[in-house]
């Protein structure tokens, strides 16, 4: 017994009569070898899954340590030797059975000849005080072969007192705590804290993004005051945001344990450390313990133009309204990211017209500097022959999940030269606003790229080359959302011409409550109430819904409610219904509108009986208990019935953050001579014009117009066809997540996260004079695809966890106006079509060599179609209809 407690005595000695008092680290004896069991394992799975049904595998060895040399002024500093044998490599599951991808495989077989023999060679640390001071190992060993062994080197570094530290280890620079107690040591790794290059992007908005939690933690077993094993886990969690099905886990275990000891070489002697390993072998080279990148070539992969001729077909017009498409283009732009500039000009320059823009639809999401050049190079904006494609490529740009500062010089340096088309140039100018508020909410507003843009940006509503570029200007201030723009804002909502007071107004409403100071309260208050000049109902009511929805005060609401009845007709029935949705919805100013209502002279039959056929609306498309998707539309007419407005918008919510889906603003206006009616006050010079407005994933985009000008409207009526007018139809990268992961064990952790939409917006106005009536139409079909893709790589074997979610569906709203006489009647409907919802999962063990295991798991439901409510009376209609959702499947999802 007492022979046997010495032999644990010698073992990674904490504190002892054998070694000296100072020592704060491991330490081991002179002339020992210590004969030690190591093993590895790691698991993949959902992040609900049980570890017996994970894929993943495990590496176990034995392991020869020994003291080569030891300080002669310092038991502290030390340098050792570490020797990996009798490698084996297996299943963590061992239900496989015969399905087993390593059954009949040797060790040699499955890692390789030369791999295991560097896997095998001799490893020195120097440890200084319990810490690695300088990892030795041999040139040139393969990066997957070097990081195994730093994963195993990591374990031997710790300190047997409690405190909290930096240190350097395979994970990289990280912060680190140890709890020491009778028994055990316990270190707990900061892993978000550790400083470590690895490539990797993800979306900025909170709504699309991946929500990640690591921990790891290492527990030193001590038996009468010595360390007698190392056990190690650490645990990767993450889940897309909005959708809680596409989620996974890797758990990654280390364990190192003492089987026993004899003995072992005597020391090296010398003074210095160098000297010493010069002695042992030249050979050896001093190399970084922080894990490097495992990069492995794709074998037998397709060239980029095999792979597009393999999913062109489904990339055609006709078929991207399937869920097919935006699985193929997902697929696509991650090959694009491995590809030349020269083969992706090539694959442009030969692709025919018809899937071109799909194509650039792909090339553009990629986002890398080869892609850029070459769809620069492909595009001329100097030609009016591709126009189509120069809008794709700026609408890609407008939803890229994580621009760069050389994207936006690109567009500024586009934006200096010359067009073909006005309406490119303008659209060019609002993408850059997009651009600016995407970097600055990456941390990036201090980039010389950015503060140009916003100079450019800010200097051209100060002073406009031209009056018409005022609009171009406001939109692109939509966009990017600056700070310093709100000044230019109130001075044009005020003081600027109807199409300029209503957009500037429009624009104030997407800043955060936190810009919505007194100062521009009152701007808006003079505005509504008209104390300085006389303002459209459009602009009017924008100004209103600014103030209401950003903290108004008590006196604020009072003014509103008491100018209702004092306005025309259909205002009156609009503020009435928009103060009622936000009663009804239970909006943040709900409290405040309360509190006035207890007056009686804000609150009375008179005032509030008022009728009329414009209305303002909210209402849920999907609600849990931490996430929800609304819509809301508001429908403003003019007093003899015609629209003036209609605003559809879908918001998704998520905790504190937000999303703005889809926003589409259809307004007309100068229509009464068409019927001999009366415009409304401040409205009896309008132009006749119709048009639309859409924002699409908070990216303002360029409006359409309809028609402008009377004998435009007359030409469009004698010609008009009904078919719809095109707002927004292309391939959208929504989200897209890519990070690296570097386990303590060696091993290498990937995730990548896409997900795409083909989507096709759509709207018309129709104008009747012989049936006295207007039909206003919008329609949204999309087809979603979200993949992720979550691997676990040693260099020989593999496992990987791969899931998808995929739906196609479909949002409809139809307005139809009667104005043969007063009260107008009013049809509005939105339906949202039938959907099918899919979700795949994809688990495999895949050796090097070719040899794999897999299983799959699919599941499907389809979500009922309903005909949403516009109005307090129908408000429970789609409840009915709604399936039973199981918490699982219902995240607040698109779906």
């Amino acid at each position: 017994m007492i022979l046997l407690a010495v032999l644990f005595l010698c073992f990674f000695s904490s504190y002892s009569a054998s070694v000296k008092g100072h020592t704060t680290g491991l330490s081991l004896n002179n002339e020992r070898l210590y004969k030690l069991k190591y093993s590895t394992e790691v698991f993949l799975d959902g992040g609900k899954g049980k570890l017996q049904d994970s894929v993943g595998y495990q590496i176990s060895s034995d392991v020869d340590v020994v003291l080569l040399w030891r300080n002669p002024d310092g038991d502290d500093d030390q340098l050792i030797q570490v020797t990996i044998t009798a490698v084996n490599v297996e299943n963590v599951n061992q239900q496989r059975g015969e399905k087993s991808i390593f059954k009949g495989k040797t060790t040699p077989k499955i890692i390789g000849k030369d791999n295991l023999e560097a896997l095998q060679r001799p490893m020195l640390l120097h440890l200084v005080r319990g810490k690695v001071k300088e990892f030795y190992s041999y040139e040139n060993e393969p990066v997957g072969i070097e990081n195994l062994k730093r994963g195993l080197a990591s374990l031997f570094q710790m300190q047997l007192t409690s405190g909290t530290t930096n240190e350097v280890d395979i994970s990289g620079d990280c912060k680190v705590t140890y709890q020491a107690q009778q028994d055990k040591v316990v270190k707990t790794k900061a892993l978000d804290t550790c400083k470590i290059e690895r490539s990797g992007f993800t979306t900025v908005n909170q709504v699309l993004g991946v929500s990640s939690k690591a921990t790891s933690v290492t527990t030193y077993k001590i038996e009468d005051s010595f360390v007698t094993a190392v056990h190690a886990e650490e645990t990767r969690d993450f889940a897309l945001n909005f959708l809680k099905t596409i989620a996974g886990k890797i758990v990654s275990k280390q364990k190192l344990e003492l089987k026993t000891t004899e003995a072992g070489p005597r020391m090296v002697p010398g003074k210095q450390v160098a000297g010493v390993i010069k002695a042992l072998d030249s050979k050896y080279t001093a190399i970084p313990i922080v894990g490097q990148v495992l990069q492995r070539a794709c074998q037998g992969c397709p060239s980029l133009a095999e792979h597009w001729q393999s999913i062109r077909k489904h990339l055609e017009p006709e078929n991207l309204s399937n869920a097919q498409a935006v699985s193929s283009f997902l697929a696509f732009i991650q090959h694009l990211r491995t590809a030349r500039r020269e083969e992706i000009l090539q694959i442009l320059k030969a692709e025919k017209k018809e899937v071109l823009p799909q194509l650039v639809d792909a090339v553009t999401s990629a986002q890398t500097p080869d892609s850029l050049e070459a769809i620069l190079d492909f595009l001329d904006f100097k030609s009016d022959s591709s126009i189509v494609l120069q809008e794709r490529f700026l609408y890609a740009v407008g939803f890229a999940s994580h621009p760069d500062e050389e994207l936006l010089r690109a567009l500024l340096s586009k934006f200096k030269g010359s067009f073909a088309s006005n309406d490119i140039r303008e659209t060019v100018m609002i993408i850059i606003g997009a651009l600016v508020r995407k970097l600055c909410q990456n941390e990036g507003c201090k980039l010389k790229a950015v503060v140009e843009a916003k100079k450019l940006i800010l200097g051209g509503l100060e002073k406009p080359e031209k009056k018409e570029d005022t609009m171009m200007y406001l939109l692109a201030l939509k966009n990017a959302l600056l700070p310093e723009g709100i000044p230019f804002l109130l001075k044009y909502a005020e003081a600027g011409e109807g199409p300029v007071s209503h957009l500037a107004t429009t624009v104030l409403q997407r800043y955060d409550v936190s810009f919505i100071t007194d100062e521009v309260k009152k701007t808006l208050n003079r505005i509504y109430h008209q104390n300085r000049k006389v303002h459209e109902k459009t602009v009017r009511t924008t100004a209103a819904a600014v103030i209401l929805k950003n903290n108004p005060s008590y006196m604020d609401v009072k003014n509103i409610l008491l100018s209702i009845g004092e306005l025309p007709k259909e205002m009156n029935k609009y503020m009435l219904t928009f103060v009622r949705d936000i009663l009804n919805f239970q909006m943040p100013s709900s409290k405040m509108i309360r509190r006035v209502l207890k007056e009686m002279v804000a609150h009375n039959y008179d005032r509030f009986s008022k009728s009329g056929s414009s209305s303002a609306y909210t209402g849920y498309i999907e609600r849990s208990p931490h996430a929800a998707s609304t819509y809301s539309l508001d429908m403003l007419y003019s007093g003899s019935g015609i629209l003036r407005r209609s605003n559809l918008n879908i918001f998704q919510y998520l905790g504190k953050a937000d999303l703005h889906g889809s926003q589409v603003v259809i307004e007309a206006q100068g229509l009464e001579s068409l019927i001999a009616a009366t415009p409304d006050e401040g409205e009896e010079n309008l132009d006749s014009y119709a048009g639309m407005s859409a924002i699409l994933f908070d990216v303002q985009l360029r409006p359409v117009t309809f028609f402008n000008g009377y004998s435009d409207l007359m030409s469009k009526m004698l010609s008009a066809s009904g078919d719809p007018v095109s707002v927004v139809k292309g391939l959208i990268l929504l989200i897209d997540h890519s990070q690296d992961i570097q386990l303590q064990s060696g091993l290498k952790a990937n995730m990548e996260i896409q997900g795409g939409l083909a989507i096709d917006i759509s709207g018309s106005m129709e104008f009747s004079l012989w049936y006295r009536e207007s039909k206003t139409r919008v329609k949204n079909r999309v087809a979603v695809v979200i993949s992720s893709d979550v691997t676990v790589d040693s260099s020989f074997v593999k496992a990987g966890l791969e899931s998808r979610a995929e739906t196609e569906a479909g949002l409809e709203f139809i307005s139809t106006v009667q104005f043969s006489q007063y009260p107008f009647l009013v049809c509005m409907q939105m339906d949202r079509a039938e959907a099918p919802f899919r979700q795949f999962e994809t688990k495999y063990e895949r050796l090097s060599t070719g040899r794999g295991y897999i299983s799959r798991r699919r599941k499907e439901r389809l979500v009922s179609g309903c005909e949403l409510p516009l109005h307090q009376e129908n408000s429970e209609m789609c409840n009915m209809v709604f399936p039973p959702q199981p918490e699982s499947d219902n995240s607040g999802g698109w779906f």
